[in-house]
């Protein structure tokens, strides 16, 4: 609600400060599943279902901000959205799964979660993931600026969703063989071919269909990353690797909006869509070049019961099997 203050430099404050104090919510969120679902199979269609909602929410955000600014006021819209979150917040720390869940034990190590080879080259891939999502919004309101019509980013918008939900669904309807680590790299694959033909930037129904096949891999893409991270992190940090993996995409999503700007400026739409297809192609470069990496030896991770509700148990780094971090 600072916007209604006119004041640009407190509201910067108040957004610096907002970011620090946001919850992580998401990773402990992920971290939940497997003491509310008891089945492993359950828990991967939990974390497709969980990745359908994260694009709808990406999706209709923006979209209800718009609304209540058209509506209302910039301040009425912040007020409205940070009055959601904070309920959303406590919907999740009063559940009883929250209250009741424990942590592994975990050895201390100044790294965390972040001292898994695995997991570094997986936050690597979707900082790149982030970068093409956060630059297709940019691109999304440019394309809508060269066909004079506002409602063509809403209807660019809701095409990707729509696509994130068809894909999601579809992917958490079935129950997946082999190692994801290997099938993540074909869906980011998939992901990053269907950024390309976004720089053709053709008619507006023809652009609505090309977003929508452009979302149908993101999300699982994100799902089977849920996964690869439960493989990878070392005992007892699930919960920092799933947060490190929410916060890097952000990250990326954040530069994606950075670069995309520029990209517009100095070139045109199809520029800014563009950066979408670089980062798709960058991010499948991490996944493929760090492949030996991806598929070291972790052992599937069980999911338990009782009050240890952190199941994680990839293998530490550094140490043989037989002792856990």
């Amino acid at each position: 609600a600072v916007a209604g203050l006119g004041s640009l430099p407190l509201a910067y404050a108040a957004v610096v400060v907002a970011g620090i104090a946001t919850p992580p919510l998401e990773g402990g969120l992920r971290a939940l599943w497997p003491s509310v679902l008891k089945r492993q199979d359950q828990v991967h269609r939990a974390y497709a279902l969980d990745a359908v909602a994260q694009e709808i929410m990406f999706t209709v955000g923006p979209l209800l901000v718009t609304l209540l600014v058209s509506l209302r006021s910039p301040a009425a819209a912040l007020l409205v959205i940070n009055a959601i979150g904070v309920l959303g917040a406590l919907s999740v720390v009063l559940s009883e799964p929250s209250r009741s869940w424990r942590s592994a034990p975990r050895e201390a190590h100044w790294l965390g979660a972040l001292r898994s080879p695995g997991l570094l080259a997986l936050l690597g891939a979707f900082f790149f993931v982030g970068l093409a999502l956060g630059s297709i919004t940019v691109a999304g309101v440019a394309y809508a600026d060269d066909h004079g019509r506002e409602s063509v980013y809403g209807w660019l918008m809701a095409a990707l969703g729509l696509g994130a939900l068809i894909g999601g669904l579809g992917y958490g309807a079935r129950q997946w063989a082999g190692a994801p680590e290997r099938r993540l790299r074909v869906i980011v694959g998939l992901l990053a071919l269907g950024y390309l033909p976004l720089t053709l930037t053709p008619s507006v129904p023809v652009m609505t269909a090309l977003a929508a096949l452009a979302g149908v891999f993101l999300a699982p893409a994100i799902a089977c990353s849920f996964i690869v991270v439960d493989r990878h992190a070392p005992r007892g940090t699930v919960t920092e690797a799933f947060s490190w993996l929410v916060t890097t995409f952000g990250v990326g999503a954040a530069a994606g909006t950075a670069v995309a700007g520029p990209a517009v400026e100095l070139g045109s739409t199809a520029w800014s869509f563009g950066v979408a297809g670089v980062g798709g192609v960058l991010a499948l470069v991490v996944l493929l070049a760090t492949g030996k990496v991806l598929a070291a030896p972790v052992r599937d991770p069980a999911v338990v019961t009782g009050s240890e509700n952190d199941r994680n148990g990839a293998v530490e780094p550094g140490f043989s099997t037989g002792r856990k971090a």
